[in-house]
């Protein structure tokens, strides 16, 4: 009959999403034949962690025993994957084998991936972790790799420790030294006092000669987070202004870098080391991009590049020639700044309230109405522009045509307006948007569109004749209003009057 040896329970968490749900890892040890046995829908990832216990112990010299190791991560019913449960599997096995004083993980939530040599390695979604840790009243430390430190740093309430190695963690546990902590809590705003946005990568908009409607555009997306399509030949500029974009809109905010951090680090795109993102993101996707890249998905719901780019900008260049089901996959996030995947492994909700900057060519050869160089067909026009659907485009707030850009132009060695002089202008409107209604034009809820627009008698009769005349949808006349109302805000009106929906309209006409 086997013999009894000892038990130990490590409280430890697993990711669904951007969701964490709590995790009890249980280890019992009998005599018996010598095997280790992890169970609780763990996937492959999970139970491979067997063999880098083994090395790892074996490396450290850690004696882990030949006995009948049985390891259950409860709830049962719930799938754990991932590499994350490597350091509370082994703490568990230590304390149960009496390695380490019972009452060392006492109030303390574990997690952390074993290299063979016993280092700690980063995981994915340590934030969303530290926040869950911060808010359970059951624990009152943290246990990581010292390379998530400052990326959990942002979580308050709890004591965030870590180390880069088992050997340290294991003598901080006997009452020996002390582990590392993350420094002060980075904030966003740090670094930020000279009212400089954080280096993106965005290019400036001073460096885009010409184009005076587009940069209007621009500026008007960056104060109401509005949707955009840009169409113009090749060369005009599209690009460029639209990678001006995350350079006009007014740093993170502590919950915006949360948010934004939390969505990178479940999809492992956090360099080691790193703290809370103060860059408003960009991703631009190559028009080959599949559904699930685009949106998300997999059997294990990861963040697709529309939640990527979550308080940020999306820019779909070349937009005909995405596939038209993964284009009709934006409608639901476009609308509702979220993405829903449901698998029947789980489901997850991951937020994607990003800016939409879409370009595309008038034509298959780009250069419709320059004379002697396009010949396409009209069929051939008509194919390539059905290619965007009708409700895609009516989700667009500003349709805008790129012109070739003129000689002049081009010759003009006068330096435009810099990105941190409509940076400025973009902040104060956004300001006092969020005093009206908290938050963006962009996303103010139907219900309380009409009072949050206050618009005057001379702008609801033009609004009229443009729904009567121009066949706007009713989704089409709230995007006019929404831009309307940005419109106003960049000039610090409180009511919306007739020339600010005259401008929203001459955005809403066709390219």
């Amino acid at each position: 009959m086997p013999e009894w040896m000892g038990s130990a329970s490590v409280m430890s968490a697993a990711v669904m999403g951007l969701d964490v749900r709590p995790v009890s890892v249980e280890v019992s040890l009998i005599r018996g034949t010598p095997m280790m046995q992890i169970v609780g829908l763990a996937q492959s990832a999970v139970r491979e962690g067997r063999e880098r216990i083994r090395a790892a112990a074996a490396q450290l010299g850690l004696h882990v025993p030949g006995l009948r190791i049985t390891v259950n991560l409860a709830p049962a019913d719930l799938p754990k994957t991932g590499a994350a449960l490597d350091l509370p599997i082994m703490l568990g096995i230590l304390c149960a084998k009496g390695d380490l004083p019972r009452d060392a993980l006492d109030g303390t939530l574990a997690v952390g991936e074993l290299g063979l040599d016993g280092s700690l390695r980063s995981i994915r979604g340590a934030l969303p972790i530290a926040l869950f840790a911060a808010a359970d009243p059951r624990v009152s430390r943290l246990l990581m790799p010292a390379a998530n430190l400052r990326e959990a740093s942002a979580a308050e309430g709890v004591a965030v420790v870590g180390s880069e190695s088992l050997t340290q963690i294991l003598a901080a546990l006997k009452g020996g030294v002390g582990l590392r902590s993350p420094a002060a809590r980075l904030s966003p705003a740090v670094g930020a006092r000279d009212g400089r946005a954080p280096e993106n990568g965005a290019f400036d908009l001073s460096a885009v000669k010409g184009q005076p409607v587009a940069k209007r555009a621009l500026e008007i997306a960056a104060a109401g987070g509005h949707n955009l399509l840009l169409s113009g030949c090749p060369g005009s500029g599209k690009t460029s202004l639209a990678r001006c974009l995350p350079g006009l809109l007014p740093i993170l905010d502590v919950r915006e870098a949360v948010d934004v951090t939390a969505i990178h680090s479940v999809a492992g795109l956090l360099a080691d080391g790193s703290g809370l993102k103060r860059a408003r993101p960009f991703r631009a996707p190559h028009h080959s991009i599949s559904e699930a890249g685009l949106i998300g998905g997999g059997t294990r719901p990861r963040p697709g590049e529309a939640s990527l780019a979550h308080h940020g900008v999306l820019f779909l260049d070349e937009l005909p020639e995405f596939g038209r089901r993964t284009l009709e996959a934006l409608r639901q996030p476009i609308e509702e700044g979220q993405v829903r995947i449901v698998r029947a492994a789980g489901s997850a909700c991951f937020p994607a309230a990003f800016t939409l900057v879409a370009a595309m060519n008038p034509c298959p050869c780009g250069f419709l109405g320059a004379p002697g160089r396009c010949r396409c067909p009209e069929e051939a026009v008509r194919r390539y522009r059905r290619r965007v659907s009708g409700p895609l485009l009516d989700r667009i707030d500003m349709l805008v045509e790129v012109p070739a850009v003129r000689w002049e132009e081009l010759a003009d060695a006068a330096p435009g307006e810099r990105s941190a002089a409509v940076r400025a202008r973009v902040s104060k409107a956004r300001a006092r948007a969020a005093r009206r209604h908290g938050t963006t034009n962009a996303r103010i809820p139907p219900v309380r569109l009409e009072e949050a627009c206050g618009i005057d008698r001379g702008g609801r009769s033009l609004l009229r004749k443009a729904v009567t005349h121009l066949g706007l949808t009713a989704r089409g006349y709230h995007r006019a209003l929404r831009v309307s109302r940005t419109i106003a805000d960049l000039e610090g009106r409180g009511r919306v009057s007739e020339d600010h929906v005259a401008e929203a309209i001459r955005f809403r006409g066709p390219c």
